[in-house]
């Protein structure tokens, strides 16, 4: 333990590509291999913010996974490598010119470096032509001081005077230190005059939007609309997880979640615009089971399966934008094919996703990581998303066999244990976890991740030893 590395470094280093499986980092299908179509320009779906009538695009740009540039190693990042400053030049621009106009990004997103290569990127471009949205992430140090650092060096980063929508970030955690989601709310944004200096901000107007993201303890949630009813803030916007998954079957994966219907219910009646965050859930609602993928493909055999959570997010009035780490152009292109315009969901496709498909894919018992490495870094060097990306994905394609006697016993345990190997370094598997919970109280779907590694890891010695 007195190697563990400091929340203050792994600060630095969340968002990385260290250790993001493609399936899961770019929150995209890969498993889809025809080519994208080529999205139509001047055809793009907006809505209007009610508070600052800005006329925003129905997708938005998450920058949290950028572009980088060499090789990977067996599908997995190396995390060596550098952005790609002229990639991430070059997918902005397409996206501008496709009448994209929202960019979501965050001081600890892509080693910290996001909200600089997002800057150099944006102000090649008119002010007026896009939305920058990024957030206090003071997660490691609550005092004012460093604080109001960490906003005045988002504004340097990203080459601005003011931010359109600013976020207080991942409201409803908790950590070591405050096991309490509500005394960490209080710590970061209110006993320390946090929350006083950003409305500040605003009333200057160099913030012209704030809200908060969410994730966690609901009783944060509750809360901070409360302090709005009481007259203390007012909300221009909020972030929540929203996807068919999520909108009856959250507090079913885990009941320590919240659904997203009751989230989105809570700020329509107060008429606050909804930012929706994880409309894949992390990939995992793009890489089906083939079988899930079959019945969508049957309704229209010309859209992807992504496209069915991207319209589902945006058939919502209340939803401003619905956001995409997309570090690919093809993801790009697919993507604004979704919006440009969007297509929304009839009522009965909106009850197919959520009753039948949403249903089929809780069968399924996959365990509910995005992989957005809230748990890391690992004080022993687990790469807990990764073991969790690698046991879903063999889920989805039936590759975890459980009967010696199946004749497919053989190919699924080999898929398996060289699929395994090949994702997670050894040193790195479920079975150099030793359940000091130190992840648990970061993880925003509140897995009882040594748990779960302790069973993944009973499950590969079983392989191994074809039991």
């Amino acid at each position: 333990m007195e190697k563990k590395i400091s929340r203050r470094s792994f600060l630095q280093l969340m968002g990385a590509a260290t250790g993001t499986s493609l399936l899961a980092a770019c929150h995209q299908q890969t498993v889809e291999k025809q080519a994208p179509q080529e999205p139509p320009t001047g055809k793009m779906t907006y809505r209007t913010n009610p508070n600052t009538h800005d006329k925003v695009s129905v997708l938005g740009y998450g920058m949290m996974r950028l572009p980088t540039k060499g090789q990977t190693e067996g599908g997995r990042q190396t995390g060596e490598e550098e952005v790609d400053q002229e990639m991430v030049n070059r997918q902005i621009d397409y996206a501008l010119a496709h009448g994209l106009n929202y960019f979501d990004t965050a001081p600890v997103y892509t080693k910290g470096q996001s909200e600089r290569h997002t800057g150099i990127a944006l102000a090649r471009h008119p002010r007026h032509s896009y939305y920058i949205a990024t957030k206090m992430s003071n997660f490691s140090v609550y005092n004012r001081k460093d604080s109001i650092a960490l906003f005045e060096n988002s504004l340097k980063q990203l080459q601005t005077s003011y931010i359109d929508y600013y976020l207080l970030h991942a409201i409803g955690g908790s950590n070591g230190e405050y096991p309490d989601a509500m005394d960490l709310f209080n710590a970061r944004f209110i006993d320390n005059g946090v929350l006083d200096y950003l409305l500040q901000q605003k009333q200057k107007g160099v913030i012209r939007n704030l809200g908060f993201s969410f994730h966690g303890d609901i009783k944060v949630f509750d809360h901070a609309l409360k302090m709005m009813d009481d007259g203390k803030v007012h909300w221009d916007f909020v972030q929540i997880e929203l996807n068919y998954l999520d909108w009856h079957w959250a507090n079913e994966i885990n009941d320590a979640n919240t659904d997203a219907d009751y989230l989105y219910a809570e700020l329509e009646k107060r008429g606050i615009p909804a930012v929706v965050m994880e409309p894949l859930l992390g990939g995992r609602l793009a890489n089906m089971p083939y079988k899930l993928m079959k019945q969508l493909k049957e309704r229209e055999p010309e859209r992807s399966v992504a496209s069915w959570a991207f319209r589902y997010a945006a058939t919502r009035p209340g939803v401003l934008t619905v956001l995409s780490g997309m570090t690919y152009m093809e993801h790009l292109k697919d993507n604004l094919c979704s919006y440009c315009p969007l297509k929304p969901l009839t009522k009965d496709e909106m009850t197919f996703l959520e009753e039948e498909i949403a249903r089929q894919i809780v069968d399924y018992k996959t365990i509910p990581c995005n992989d957005c490495k809230y748990c890391m870094p690992c004080p022993y060097g687990v790469d807990i998303p990764g073991v969790f990306v690698h046991y879903n994905k063999c889920l989805n394609e039936s590759n975890v066999p459980k009967d010696v006697k199946d004749p497919e016993y053989d190919r699924m345990r080999r898929a398996f244990l060289v699929g395994y190997d090949r994702s997670v370094p050894k040193l790195r598997q479920a079975d150099h976890c030793i359940g000091c919970g130190t992840c648990v109280s970061m993880c925003p779907q509140k897995i009882r991740i040594p748990r779960e590694l302790h069973k993944i890891s009973e499950y590969v010695e079983q392989l191994k030893r074809r039991l």
